[in-house]
């Protein structure tokens, strides 16, 4: 059974704000990008290169999240899966467990940059397809606003496990 000690809840709800606040500066960075540089160097090499790491860098700092939370609430990853599992076992809601943390519509669009980031991966290159990242780019532009709700719905769940806690457990106020 997983330690849930209003300590270990509190260390989870930092994760999960230290999470958005990464995103959140990552948001900015891409937004002032596309601002400023990217319009000086156009739909060219190295623009490509900057837009695939922050598509890439979004990703595994979501991912990150969740295996912390699968880590927290005991979930079972196989070892040669485990990429596309904590994804799907994060839409999981799962009763005297755990809520949800990722909608439905998130998970579609994080599959996709889970994809995207297999293929940065391993791909050596740097001619990347304009009209892919364009795609992945819509994706991400709109999964930035998901996911920081469904996160932000996470950690009132987190609060509200904490509630669950004896008087003498919750931290003074």
């Amino acid at each position: 059974m997983t330690d849930r000690s209003p300590d270990r809840i509190r260390e989870l709800q930092a994760e999960v704000q230290k999470t958005l606040d990464l995103m959140a500066r990552q948001q900015d960075f891409y937004n002032q990008f596309m601002a400023s540089e990217y319009v000086q160097l156009g739909r060219g090499r190295v623009a490509a290169i900057v837009v695939a790491e922050v598509l890439t860098d979004y990703y595994t700092c979501a991912e990150t999240l969740f295996w912390r939370i699968s880590q927290f609430f005991e979930n079972n990853l196989p070892a040669d899966r485990w990429h596309a599992e904590v994804l799907r076992k994060m839409t999981f809601s799962i009763p005297g467990v755990r809520e949800r943390a990722v909608s439905d519509e998130a998970y579609v669009r994080l599959t996709e940059l889970r994809r995207f980031r297999h293929f940065r991966r391993y791909y050596f290159g740097f001619d990347y397809d304009w009209d892919k990242l364009d795609f992945l780019l819509g994706q991400y532009e709109r999964l930035a606003v998901l996911l920081a709700h469904d996160l932000a719905g996470f950690c009132g769940f987190l609060e509200r496990l904490l509630a669950q806690r004896p008087a003498e457990a919750r931290a003074p106020e």
